[in-house]
């Protein structure tokens, strides 16, 4: 019955990451709510691939035919997302660092401001 509402609550989150990273103007705040964004992503597909009443999938095979497994791919696939996440905030800090060191500012318009 709980896992009825994970699509619900990832979705929300997914909402609530975007709403941060359009509306703000500073690029830290941007960066933070793309973050939150990618993590409910992360969120929803690891809650869709929960199977009630599943086991893991152990080097066990004597449990019979009628036993259900849980697919191990979506939390593998996951992992990969997490590196990549990592890798996308890193990248986004350090060319926010290389911005606030040319410009003197981290606000969008501080930074259109510069330019012109």
């Amino acid at each position: 019955m709980f896992y009825m509402y994970h699509g619900a609550i990832s979705i929300l989150i997914m909402v609530v990451g975007l709403y941060i990273a359009m509306s703000s103007r500073n690029l830290i705040k941007k960066l933070i709510g793309l973050n939150i964004f990618q993590v409910s992503a992360l969120l929803l597909y690891i809650s869709l691939a929960h199977i009630d009443d599943a086991i893991p999938p152990v080097l066990k095979p004597d449990y019979g035919k009628d036993v259900v497994y849980h697919n191990p791919l979506p939390h593998v696939l996951m992992l990969t997302a997490i590196v990549v996440s990592i890798s996308t905030i890193v990248v986004g800090l350090a060319m926010i660092c290389r911005i606030h060191h040319l410009t003197g500012s981290m606000e969008v318009d501080g930074i259109r401001n510069n330019n012109d």
